[in-house]
């Protein structure tokens, strides 16, 4: 299975970090980093890794695990498969179906990580849509109460 190890430069703050990342987090909305080298000098980071490092501590912040990943990182079929959490024959029906771009290199497939990631998220955020729209109309058939109102329910019958 491809775990985080080995995705390059991964990085999971301790639990004991979380406090000062969290410091760090509101330090950066209110002002903007410099480093200051050795000898004094002062070096204003310029504005792209700026952007970058509020991101890298918001997701720190959040609990998240960091992995700096080169844009045209090629993964194996073993690896993309693992990433989506599907078997690899399912991946190969993604590939074939062309819903992720590949490439072959002799008789391997080889996946971009960007494009991996970008098939991830519009199939995640299309499962949520999906479950919403299940949750609506199991609510308007009345096969689905909130648990507010269970609650009420549950309360009027005692």
């Amino acid at each position: 299975m491809y775990t985080l190890n080995d995705l390059p430069n991964s990085v999971f703050a301790p639990e004991t970090d979380t406090q000062p990342i969290k410091r760090l987090e509101t330090m950066l909305e209110k002002a903007y980093p410099k480093l200051v080298g050795d000898d004094g000098e002062e070096i204003l980071l310029p504005d792209s890794i700026y952007q970058a490092l509020c991101q890298i501590i918001h997701m720190m912040a959040a609990g998240q695990v960091i992995s700096l990943v080169p844009y045209n990182l090629h993964l194996s079929s073993q690896q993309a498969s693992d990433l989506l959490n599907v078997s690899r024959p399912h991946l190969y029906k993604l590939l074939d179906r062309g819903d992720i771009p590949y490439i072959k290199v002799g008789t391997h497939r080889r996946i971009q990580f960007q494009n991996l990631m970008k098939y991830k998220q519009q199939r995640d955020s299309d499962r949520r849509q999906a479950l919403s729209e299940l949750t609506e109309l199991s609510q308007e058939l009345g096969f689905y109460t909130p648990e507010t109102n269970r609650l009420k329910d549950d309360i009027s019958q005692v």
